[in-house]
């Protein structure tokens, strides 16, 4: 038994340090200047910290997100897929330990000399079999793969999880963006009703002719036909919605875009807290792990494995009496010659390490190009609000006077008409204002990670160095 461990010492020295290496993140990742130059941050506080029950305060909302994550069937298939990495993982685990089987025999001999007697001869064995395949940096890295490969299934669902809320967050503030719109339109389609029946008084009073009639109808069934294409593009958004929340199209209560409010600042953190708060970075870097223990995977097949191998039971043989039987065998297994195939095969795991880095790296650069749009889509919606107001004030007071001066015939139609056009433009235009501003707002907490009720709480051995942060459970 000394020779044993002393033998299985010996391999683990022989397979070299390299092959047992724990993953580290390279140290040529940065994230200075992630968000862009001009965005200097140096407090740790986010809003991707708030959970999304907290951040979106419209109740309806809530409900859908919260039936979305229940019924959208990616998360499903996710789910899945965990089940199996753990399964992996067990099996990886199991491993370790030795196969132990039974393969009971019944043997029959009728040979001339029983024959000669009127009878055969029967004979048994009850054995049982035990191997043990010992290859330290084989057994660990799998084990180690199939780590990582779990986390990175439970990142992969948590990446579901804040494309689901941030879809349906976008597309329920659309819908509200769409009914404001369609609110102003009709309000605008009956001022023209009524500004139709004003033209017509003041031609039988003689203070106008049939030309601006006319021009005056053809503007207000204009508003009207824009009213039918709004309603239109409410339907296609609500039958949207109904798609990712899994079930028929139908209408959806809600709010009014008025109303909105979120809870919480414009705060991005540090561009360091994406390697823990991203779930497409954290899968990423999980990439490289894999990547990193398939290469150590490769370097494993270059050293022998020993192989125990014993047997033991109970014998009834023909030419002796019944007796117990043991046996055991020690072979140390490794290639001489095999083609160039583990050369081949180290090869291509060190390929795909280094693009599984590069992705990494690619990966984070998206993440932070994806923060600095973000907060120039709120900087700039933000920054209209006040012009727009300004704008639509000058606007409504343009209308009213032109519609004053036309009426003393010290003004055309054309200016009252131009006038009104502009005006409907402007409050079209300061809904869809509103509406970017809240549409930044969603994807500056998406691209900072936002969105997820449970974050990787990774206990393994080999974690990355992205920090423990605590696990919660999506209520039901």
């Amino acid at each position: 038994m000394k020779r044993v461990i002393l033998i299985v010492l010996t391999i683990a020295v022989a397979t070299g340090c390299s092959v047992f290496k724990k993953y580290s993140r390279p140290e040529n990742i940065s994230t200075d200047k992630l968000f862009g130059e001009k965005v200097v941050v140096s407090d740790t506080t986010s809003m991707a910290d708030i959970s999304w029950r907290e951040f979106f305060r419209d109740k309806h909302l809530q409900e859908y997100i919260e039936q979305g994550l229940n019924n959208n069937i990616d998360m499903q298939i996710a789910a899945h897929r965990i089940v199996e990495a753990e399964a992996t993982l067990r099996a990886s685990k199991l491993a370790f330990l030795p196969t132990v089987g039974y393969a009971p025999a019944l043997t029959t001999d009728n040979n001339k000399y029983y024959s000669r007697q009127g009878r055969t001869a029967f004979g048994y064995s009850l054995p049982v079999s035990a191997s043990w395949e010992i290859n330290p940096g084989t057994l660990l890295n799998n084990k180690r793969r199939a780590q990582a490969a779990l986390e990175q299934s439970r990142i992969s669902r948590q990446s579901i999880e804040t494309q689901v809320v941030a879809s349906i967050a976008n597309l329920y503030y659309t819908l509200l963006m769409l009914d404001a719109q369609l609110a102003i339109s009709e309000s605008t389609a009956a001022s023209w009703k009524e500004n139709v029946r004003i033209m017509r008084a003041m031609k039988d009073a003689g203070m106008t002719n049939e030309a601006s009639i006319s021009q005056t109808e053809a503007n207000s069934c204009s508003i009207d036909a824009s009213l039918f294409d709004l309603r239109y593009e409410i339907v296609q958004v609500e039958n949207a919605l109904a798609l990712v929340l899994g079930t028929t199209p139908q209408t959806f209560e809600r709010g009014t875009l008025a109303e909105q409010q979120f809870n919480g600042t414009l705060k991005t953190g540090v561009p360091a807290q994406l390697l823990s708060r991203r779930p497409d970075v954290q899968k990423a870097e999980y990439s490289l792990k894999l990547a990193f223990y398939n290469t150590n995977l490769a370097r494993s097949a270059f050293y022998p494995s020993l192989v125990l191998t014993g047997s033991g039971g109970w014998e009834d043989a023909f030419t002796r009496p019944a007796s117990w039987f043991f046996s055991f065998a020690a072979k140390l297994a490794g290639s001489i010659f095999n083609g160039g195939k583990n050369n081949a095969a180290l090869k291509i795991a060190k390929a795909q390490q280094e693009s599984a880095l590069a992705t990494f790296r690619q990966t984070l650069l998206t993440a932070g190009s994806e923060v600095n749009n973000a907060l120039a889509q709120c900087k700039t919606a933000s920054s209209k609000t006040d012009i727009r107001n300004r704008q639509i004030a000058a606007l409504e007071s343009a209308v009213y006077s032109t519609q004053q001066l036309m009426r003393h015939s010290e003004s055309t139609y054309l200016e009252v008409l131009t006038a009104q056009q502009s005006l409907l433009s402007a409050q079209l235009l300061q809904i869809a204002d509103q509406f970017e501003g809240i549409q930044g707002t969603i994807n500056l907490y998406r691209a900072l990670g936002g969105g997820v009720d449970s974050v990787l709480d990774d206990e393994s051995e080999d974690a990355p160095e992205s920090g423990k942060v605590k696990r919660g459970k999506r209520k039901k």
